[in-house]
């Protein structure tokens, strides 16, 4: 599917202006950076230069800093992809002067001062409210209840997809999501911004609200999950590529 056919949004580039061709990929909470990989080829088929970010989940601090070196390896002008958590490290890191671009895909997108956890609080997730869904280590790290990650975060995966995803998640320390943010590159640099719309991690309507209050150029995925960038790499890649085309260097 062209990116004309899903993004009607009305934004004209400048005249002579040439697309952004580095994109940076920032995986979220409790998975890696191999998620990324159905939207990778479809970006780097269509001439992108395309990097993703292996977070340690350790910190946000520490997660930043690793988005940081993966910019300070691009040539120029970058557009900065976030999913899920991902979004508070895209949120602080982009505003990194060779970021011109945001990409949320439904992902968290706090303000200074903010933390994602009690945002969260406020629009709660279908996972949220189920008790011992969200599983904590005796030193501060969290796991998706394994028998539940294929239905909560990736039922329209492969059965067998979503199950090894469940199997090798990256434990996350639980700190991540209560560290309130001290930079919001959205305020500063355009966005864009993908809606799942049966998101059971982060409540859709809370993307909604994110996405409204920064302004950003914003699609939903009708039926998609959080998984969406593995199950819907089209749509996402198309995102991508239309903030890349209209993001000013």
């Amino acid at each position: 599917m062209g990116i004309a056919a899903i993004l009607l949004l009305g934004i004209t580039a400048p005249a002579g202006a040439a697309p952004v061709k580095n994109i940076v990929l920032v995986h979220g909470a409790w998975v890696d950076a191999s998620g990324w990989k159905p939207v990778y080829q479809i970006l780097v088929k269509d001439g992108y230069h395309v990097t993703m970010v292996q977070e340690p989940l350790t910190s946000l601090q520490d997660d930043v800093a690793a988005t940081k070196r993966i910019l300070d390896q691009q040539s120029g002008p970058t557009i900065l992809v976030g999913h899920s958590y991902g979004g508070s490290v895209i949120t602080e890191a982009g505003v990194d002067p060779k970021v011109v671009g945001l990409v949320y895909v439904a992902a968290t997108a706090a303000d200074v001062g903010e933390d994602e956890g009690e945002l969260a609080n406020r629009m709660p997730s279908f996972t949220a409210k189920q008790n011992g869904a969200i599983v904590a280590t005796p030193d501060g790290f969290t796991y998706l209840n394994r028998a539940d990650f294929p239905a909560d975060f990736a039922p329209d995966l492969p059965h067998e997809q979503a199950v090894f995803e469940a199997q090798s998640q990256i434990l996350t320390a639980g700190k991540v999501f209560n560290t309130p943010l001290t930079a919001a590159a959205w305020r500063t640099k355009p966005s864009w911004a993908i809606v799942a719309g049966a998101d059971k991690i982060i409540n859709p309507n809370l993307e909604r609200w994110y996405y409204a209050r920064a302004h950003s150029h914003t699609i939903v995925a009708p039926g998609a999950s959080h998984s969406v960038y593995e199950s819907r790499p089209q749509t996402v890649a198309a995102v991508i590529e239309e903030a890349a085309q209209h993001a000013q260097p």
